[in-house]
């Protein structure tokens, strides 16, 4: 890892290093339901513990490990976390805990930890377990007067454990807490459920059969929900939308239409907690009854059961686990006695903390909003994540009947007649990124229902001055949404050299906007058509560009569809290959990612496979940061830890090839361990697309013909389209906590175009923690951390928010 300490700059962050744990006792448990990714969160709060100076307790078995103390409550060591991060579920075991709930029980614990000296709490669970640590804090004071009373502790040890600090993460599958977009591992139960979807889709395509799939979430639909937009279902019920009286005709006539319409399967997506608008359970076997009695449909019941609980933990809910962990530990060590519990989060791509007891309660009122019938309320109450979500599942479920839109203007009022129906064209640029297809189908199916017509451009803008353009239809689109690659064609061709071409073809086809769906080619090419409006008039028109490239190298935006899915592609590889050396003697595994210049795939992806060292181009290295490197791994391994896992992203460095890497490694480590390498190629770019880039997409390519609607009607004048400001030729992005649309001639100046990488990348601050959790000694900038917010209930509507899932 390129120099060991970052050299100190004078400036205005500010480093942790202040922040001392010395003396400081901090316990971790997990409660309640289990969630894949709390081993990861458990392994981040141990060794920034540590790394701080603090000492960790394991307290196994949750609230009752607390209560029973003995051998539940241990210490931790940087070994003994070694090897969790890829093992789903808990570690340290979870358990439900009457006892805790009693006076009596709240005391036996209270004992136990100030024996330890333990009065910082890192609780890992869901809204029960996080509103009883809250009550034992609370209590705290009490229960040391009674225990000081009852003679089993000395007035001394009140006195040094006088106030109890507690943070909390929130570990849940359902994805069912307040104030935070994303839970630990709702991301890998998706994964869970759209891996059965995939393989159920395959067998009812053969049958012609329809599907009715339960989910979890008993009092909550996200999962429901996010996996019938991730893969196109029928139909979805869950608790927030009980459907309006006479659904069943209504569900049947859409399954029919489809069946109608080419399509030779249907999936039904049921939340377990789904009700109808009578409070009565809807439940899989109903609809099933119903299906066949009334279209005589060939119907099967899957349940999914305990299986979206398990398994190994997403890149994601790995990454957001560590960042959550390393976050709590900062918040435990900022806490007053006057600090309230807080709960550490995650908002669009931005850490926050947030009382905990807000939180509570805002999930709490979903619960009575929900038993008041008032759900439009609740879906507000469950926040913009889950607003979003079901605001696109509403946009691409509702289908204009093709007599509705004879020739796309046929439109309410005569005065609109013109200028609400007109071509848009929707290619890919670049290489492929999985994502792309779900973004296309997205694209076309909501620009139909806004009244366009929608063009389809095959292999990119070579296609585009070729005149391979045609009209694409709704149901041209069916099953896409799964599918890798790109179905349209993509080449990295750039407009430049064929703008007469392409200005003509505008011309033939008569299209008024353009998306365009790609990476850094993509960005290049919208820039090159921005600057040529001034000799072609064709040009000026709306056109939008969604990121979409597993290198994540696009300026303007944090996140592009594809990279995740390139992620897991990369971390599942990783736990493979390390796999593959146990039982063996030490081992380190050299292992070279895509990324061209950035380094993006190479550090998130060490982050989330626990790399000791990652080398990239954006943190220059040279051979004595190898060579401390090689002794730093030498060092660990001469310890009870196996395997070595070290990423270099391809261009690195043009002399410290992979080759080079592997050789210095396998000399300098003779005697303590061997080496292997592993080139990952192109797997990285192949594979179904993941949960969250079929969702991202999805709502990405909504967001972006809504704002392609608006502007052509903006830009309408004199009977014609003309939109030649630099406002309407614009990156969709997410920055931070928010989607933006940004001009494109506005991102020239922070983007690098020899390396094809953005001057300034969010990413780099993950590097100090990915250190850390290597046990570097390092500089760890947290003036970007958490500060205390507050639950915000009503958002002001104009800003152009939306989420990262």
């Amino acid at each position: 890892m390129a120099g060991a300490v970052a050299p100190k700059r004078q400036d205005t962050r500010k480093f942790f290093e202040n922040l001392s744990g010395a003396g400081k006792s901090i316990g971790v448990l997990t409660s309640g339901g289990d969630a894949q990714g709390m081993n990861a969160a458990v392994r981040a709060v141990v060794r920034m513990g540590i790394y701080v100076g603090a000492k960790v307790y394991f307290i196994h078995e949750g609230y009752q490990g607390m209560v029973d103390g003995g051998d539940n409550i241990k210490e931790a060591t940087w070994e003994s976390v070694s090897s969790m991060l890829q093992v789903g579920g808990t570690v340290i075991g979870s358990a439900r805990c009457k006892e805790f709930r009693t006076h009596e029980g709240r005391l036996k614990a209270a004992h136990n930890l100030v024996e330890r000296g333990i009065t910082n709490l890192c609780v890992i669970g869901g809204d029960g377990s996080l509103t009883g640590a809250n009550l034992f804090r609370e209590e705290w004071s009490g229960l040391l007067d009674e225990l000081v009373q009852q003679g089993l502790i000395s007035e001394e040890a009140a006195r040094t454990n006088s106030v109890l600090h507690i943070v909390g993460m929130v570990g849940s599958i359902d994805n069912d807490f307040c104030g935070t977009d994303m839970t630990i591992g709702t991301d890998s139960a998706l994964h869970r459920i759209i891996e059965v979807v995939d393989a159920i889709m395959t067998t009812a395509q053969s049958h012609q059969r329809t599907f009715v799939l339960e989910v979890m979430g008993r009092h909550c639909g996200y999962l429901a929900l996010v996996s019938a937009l991730a893969c196109g279902a029928d139909w979805v019920f869950f608790p927030e939308m009980p459907p309006e009286d006479g659904w069943e005709d209504n569900m049947c006539q859409k399954l029919s239409e489809n069946r109608a319409d080419k399509k030779r399967l249907n999936i039904i997506i049921v939340a377990e907690g789904a009700i109808d608008c009578h409070n009565k359970a809807i439940t899989p076997d109903y609809i099933k009854e119903l299906v066949v009695r009334c279209l005589g449909f060939d119907t099967r019941v899957t349940i999914l059961g305990h299986v979206q609980r398990g398994g190994t933990p997403s890149a994601f809910d790995r990454i957001l686990a560590s960042r959550m962990g390393v976050e709590a530990v900062l918040a435990l060590l900022e806490a007053s006695a006057s600090t309230p519990a807080c709960v550490v989060s995650l908002v669009g791509n931005q850490a926050v903390r947030l009382p905990l007891m807000e939180c509570v309660q805002m999930t709490q009122e979903v619960q009575k909003a929900m038993d008041e019938k008032k759900f439009e309320e609740a879906v507000r109450l469950r926040g913009r994540s889950f607003e979003n979500n079901l605001s696109t599942y509403r946009l691409l479920s509702y289908r204009k009947a093709d007599s509705e839109l004879p020739n796309g203007e046929e439109v309410a009022g005569d005065e609109e007649q013109f200028n609400s129906s007109f071509n848009v064209a929707v290619l890919n640029v670049g290489a492929p990124a999985a994502g792309m297809n779900a973004a296309v189908r997205s694209a076309v199916r909501v620009g139909i229902t806004e009244g366009h017509k929608m063009f389809a451009v095959n292999d990119g803008f070579e296609g585009f001055y070729k005149g391979q353009i045609k009209e694409i239809k709704w149901g041209d689109v069916g099953g896409w949404t799964g599918q890798g690659g790109s179905l349209l064609g993509t080449k990295r061709t750039l407009p430049g050299k064929h703008l007469d071409k392409i200005a003509e073809q505008i011309r033939i086809h008569n299209i008024s906007a353009l998306l365009v769906i790609g990476g850094f080619e993509a960005f290049e090419s919208l820039l090159q058509l921005y600057e040529a409006r001034a000799d072609y008039e064709e040009l000026c028109i709306p056109m939008c560009m969604l990121p979409a490239t597993i290198s994540n190298n696009v300026p303007g935006t944090d996140l592009s569809i594809g990279a995740d899915t390139s992620l897991n592609a990369i971390v599942e590889t990783c736990d493979r290959i390390k796999q593959s050396a146990s039982g063996t003697k030490r081992r380190v595994f050299i292992i070279e990612t895509m990324g061209g210049y950035c380094g993006y795939l190479a550090t998130v992806g060490g982050l989330a496979a626990g790399a000791d060292t990652v080398y990239i181009y954006e943190e220059p290295f040279d051979i004595r940061d190898l060579q401390a490197n090689v002794e730093h791994l030498t060092q660990k391994m001469k310890t009870s830890i196996q395997r070595g896992l070290v990423l270099r992203n391809e261009n690195c460095n043009e002399n410290f090839t992979t080759d080079f890497v592997y050789q210095l490694y396998t000399e300098e480590g003779r005697g303590v361990f061997d080496c292997r390498k592993n080139i990952l190629g192109h797997m990285q770019q192949g594979g179904a697309p993941s949960p969250f880039d079929r969702n991202f997409g999805t709502k990405v390519a909504a967001k972006a013909i809504q704002w392609i609607t608006r502007t052509l009607k903006d830009s309408y004048k004199g009977g014609r389209v003309f939109a030649n400001s630099e406002d309407t030729a614009c990156l969709l992005g997410m920055r931070r906590r928010a989607m933006v649309f940004q001009p494109v001639a506005q991102l020239r100046d922070e983007t690098d175009f020899v390396h094809r990488i953005p001057k300034e990348q969010w990413w780099l601050k993950l590097r100090p923690l990915m250190k850390i959790l290597a046990k570097y000694k390092t500089s760890y900038d947290v003036s970007d951390s958490g500060q205390l917010e507050h639950v915000t209930r009503v958002r002001p509507k104009e800003t152009n928010t939306s989420s990262t899932i």
